[in-house]
């Protein structure tokens, strides 16, 4: 059986160090006002990934430290600390969370499972399987009509939880089919008017039909074109230094003799190769030049393009640019992604047909499964009803009736379409009234133990409740605890308690008691028996342990006893 070994505490409010041996079944944890009771039930929510904070550092320190120590044979808690890089040893998983105090008052924690540093997330995953704390705080949620539809899907069990999970991704791709939608309808005007200036922009590109790098190539030939009478004179005279018609010697010429002259001489120098390979090379690259520069002066006689051609063309390609807006090559590369988007916006009819039809399909699944969850509600909620019907007369309240109302909703929400609401009849004759309304403190404490002792199971094998007992007293403190007892059969039970008659039922019984020097508070824990723990009770039951007390003590010890 998997259940909670030993719990350590050190530096955590009023506790300085601490060593929590807790039993098997009925663990009882008891101690005066003040003394710091709640703090193991901290402890335990710090353990379960719960929200850290600083305040709860001993005064003085900067670093508090719990660690759990369970005993295991869950195997799919195992597999969650095995996968974190952690490690099980012979059945004992060790947990644990460190508070550091940071500069500024806040504070940062560290967990770790099985020996590894692990996220809080997975001491919030391994809690839903191996822990479940009930505070004074879940009266209050009681009062809830959240508080109430999860106690009643509680009870619905597997089943439920499985339509659930289908529900929620029918829910979400309603809404995500819905929300998209609405976005399109929404943005209307805003999408209309970006198709336009798409496809003014794309049809202006394809009548203009601008090419890459077109301006930068217009610049240079009309400045080409603009210089043309010098770049010819310049360019004739080149060529005739190059090669002319003259008899006036030329580089051509005189590259060719000098290359001629070192090739004979090559034939009785073999030192001269060098040379005549540069000389070969020069002939070459001069009459490559000389016929380039001939080119360039037919095409200055005879351009493809006038400069007046040249000119309106970039003025074509400078209008469209001014009405784009920037640069054209920016828009030739933007383009392709330009027509795809347009398709995307010229396609929102089509688009919202699909999304229409997308919505109405999830919605109806949707639908279909809220409204089988409600009637698996209905049949929970009446086994919830008896069940808890029955704990309640256990609990004292014999004529008491709990009713849960299931009631279907036009619209559908997070959890299907059902509002769920418990109602107390205190007596027969008595309308039910919703229990936010018609229980108190007491009976709510009554109540909520009945719906959680009526929803027990072994899927969370340690239940901490933490002075649940709270407002009520006498016979009905007396069978709180024999229900607790009871319930110990079945699982670990830890119950933070100011009442001797719950005490009293456990087996295990460990008393906080708070001690000074003057200056500093401290808390102290140990397991106590024997006389120990009669005085403890004693002292409960009358703040002392006087012959009187310890009488009545030794009493109810002896009618403690769990009824079958």
């Amino acid at each position: 059986m998997t259940r909670l070994d030993e719990l350590t505490i050190r530096s955590l409010g009023v506790i300085d160090e601490a060593r929590v041996p807790v039993g098997a079944g009925f663990t009882a944890i008891t101690g005066e006002t003040g003394a710091g009771k709640t703090m193991l039930v901290q402890a335990l929510a710090l353990l379960r990934g719960e929200r850290a904070d600083a305040g709860v550092i001993r005064a003085g320190e900067e670093r508090a430290a719990v660690q759990g120590v369970w005993i295991v044979d869950d195997a799919d808690a195992v597999a969650l600390v095995e996968d974190a890089g952690g490690s099980v040893d012979e059945g004992e998983l060790i947990l644990g969370r460190a508070l550091t105090r940071t500069g500024d008052g806040a504070g940062r924690s560290r967990a770790q499972a099985g020996g590894a540093a692990v996220p809080a997330g997975l001491l919030r995953e391994l809690a839903d399987r191996l822990v479940a704390v009930h505070g004074q705080s879940d009266q209050q949620r009681l009062r809830s009509a959240e508080a109430q539809a999860d106690a009643l899907d509680r009870g619905a069990g597997e089943p439920l939880r499985a339509l659930l999970a289908e529900y929620r991704a029918e829910h979400a791709a309603w809404a995500d089919a819905r929300d998209a939608a609405t976005r399109i309808r929404a943005e209307h005007d805003a999408r209309a008017a970006e198709a336009d200036a798409i496809r003014v922009e794309l049809e202006d590109l394809e009548a203009v039909d601008p090419q890459p790098g077109e301006q930068d190539a217009l610049a240079a030939l009309a400045h080409r074109l603009e210089h043309a009478e010098g770049l010819r004179l310049q360019l004739a005279e080149a060529r005739a230094a190059l090669a002319n018609d003259e008899d006036e010697p030329d580089a051509v010429t005189l590259a060719g003799h000098a290359r001629r002259l070192v090739e004979r001489a090559a034939g009785d120098d073999g030192s001269l190769a060098d040379a005549l390979d540069l000389l070969v090379q020069a002939d070459a690259l001069l009459q490559e030049a000389s016929s380039a520069i001939v080119r360039a002066l037919d095409d200055l006689e005879r351009p493809e393009r006038s400069l007046d051609e040249v000119q309106e063309r970039r003025a074509t390609l400078t209008a469209l640019e001014r009405r784009i807006g920037r640069p054209l090559d920016e828009a030739l590369d933007a383009a392709p992604a330009a027509a795809l988007r347009l398709v995307e916006l010229e396609g929102d009819d089509a688009e919202l047909a699909r999304l229409d039809a997308e919505e109405a399909a999830h919605l109806a699944a949707a639908t279909a499964v809220a409204d089988r969850m409600s009637a698996m509600r209905h049949d929970a909620a009446r086994h919830l009803e008896q069940a808890v019907g029955a704990e309640l007369r256990a609990l004292a309240m014999p004529d008491a009736r709990l009713v849960v109302e299931v009631e279907q909703l036009p619209d559908l929400g997070a959890h299907g379409r059902d509002r769920v609401t418990m109602l107390l009849a205190p007596h027969p004759g008595a309308d039910p009234r919703p229990v936010q309304k018609g229980a108190s403190g007491g009976e709510l404490s009554r109540i909520m133990l009945a719906i959680e002792v009526a929803l027990a199971d072994e899927s969370v094998p340690t239940m901490v409740f933490d002075e649940v007992d709270a407002g009520v007293g006498g016979a009905a403190a007396t069978e709180i605890g024999r229900r607790l007892a009871r319930l110990a059969q079945h699982c670990q039970v830890i119950v933070v308690t100011h009442l001797a008659q719950v005490a009293a039922f456990a087996e295990s019984h460990v008393r906080v008691v708070k001690g000074t020097d003057g200056r500093i508070t401290a808390s102290q824990v140990a397991l106590v028996e024997g006389d120990e723990r009669l005085a403890e009770l004693a002292r409960m039951l009358s703040g002392s342990a006087s012959d009187t007390a310890l009488a009545h003590a030794r009493e109810l010890l002896a009618h403690s006893t769990v009824v079958g």
